[in-house]
């Protein structure tokens, strides 16, 4: 068994980004600039927007936080998009989530203007990814992409399986593996109604758990040497941290990691690959790879 070491993996494409970036500059190019919007207090996307702004500094970005309470309106919330879409400074942005109940997510992505959408939500860009076109690719189906290229792990003519049909991780990650020119896999989605979901488990060479239950993928639903990919990171009370709770993934690890030929860890996989793709997509962004 193999661990595939996210964690080490985000840190060289962070150095490469950095690397790059002084090249620009130093060609009197403009540091890339990626902005967010952060709505409450909520702790996960507290800590979540935190690292995203670190990233930055140590991409060598320009970074903005715009901030609102959680009874912001849609309306104000809206015009904050508005400007940000108009700021040539800006070269992308995010508008972190969730969003209180009170706004509508959907309509928030929407007015996003999908040539500055870094976390490829927008459905100009969903739309585009699927044909196979340029596009922002979501962050975290791209962070396992890259962590199964940039460890060889074969996909051409494999059986991948993919547990969750999220629109964030699920969907575009069957999408990513089933192309041609990308993943070139057989894809199966599997989801909370599918009645044969252990069995399609055993069959897959690469297993992704994307289903947001702690715990849920065992042993027994794993393919001797298959590859697991783990993408959940659920929040479990563990009275022994500081913190008062522990990150658990989808995949009971010590229990499956003997009858692998890779799997990621949580914490430490999936989770520092997905705002290292921000970095790439803002990166990209800045240099009007895929839109001017």
């Amino acid at each position: 068994m193999q661990l595939i070491d996210g964690k080490a993996t985000a840190a060289t494409i962070k150095k490469e980004i950095a690397e790059e970036v002084e090249r620009i500059v130093a060609a009197g190019g403009k540091r890339p600039h990626l902005a967010a919007v952060l709505v409450g207090h909520d702790g996960g996307s507290e800590t979540y927007v935190r690292n995203k702004v670190k990233a930055c500094e140590e991409c060598g970005f320009t970074s903005t936080l715009v901030r609102y309470e959680a009874d912001v309106t849609e309306t104000e919330l809206l015009a904050c998009i508005d400007r940000l879409n108009r700021d040539a400074d800006v070269d992308g942005f995010i508008v972190q989530l969730p969003l209180p109940p009170h706004i509508d997510e959907q309509r928030i992505i929407e007015a996003i203007d999908y040539r500055k959408d870094v976390d490829g939500f927008h459905p100009v860009n969903v739309g585009r990814m699927a044909i196979g076109l340029p596009c922002y690719v979501s962050a975290t189906p791209k962070g396992i992409y890259e962590l199964l290229r940039r460890y060889a792990i074969p996909t051409s003519g494999k059986k991948c399986v993919i547990l969750g049909r999220s629109n964030i991780v699920g969907k575009p990650m069957a999408q990513l593996m089933m192309q041609k020119s990308l993943g070139d896999a057989t894809v199966t989605v599997c989801h909370s109604h599918s009645t044969t979901l252990k069995e399609e488990c055993r069959t897959a060479d690469i297993l992704i758990a994307a289903i947001g239950r702690p715990g849920f993928v065992t042993a027994d639903m794993v393919k001797e040497g298959a590859t697991v990919i783990d993408v959940g990171t659920t929040r479990v009370p563990d009275a022994t941290r500081k913190s008062g709770f522990r990150l658990c993934g989808d995949v009971r690890f010590d229990e499956v990691n003997p009858k692998c030929s890779y799997i990621t860890p949580v914490p430490g996989g999936v989770g520092p690959m997905t705002i290292c793709m921000l970095m790439l997509n803002t990166l990209a962004a800045g240099k009007k790879e895929y839109y001017r």
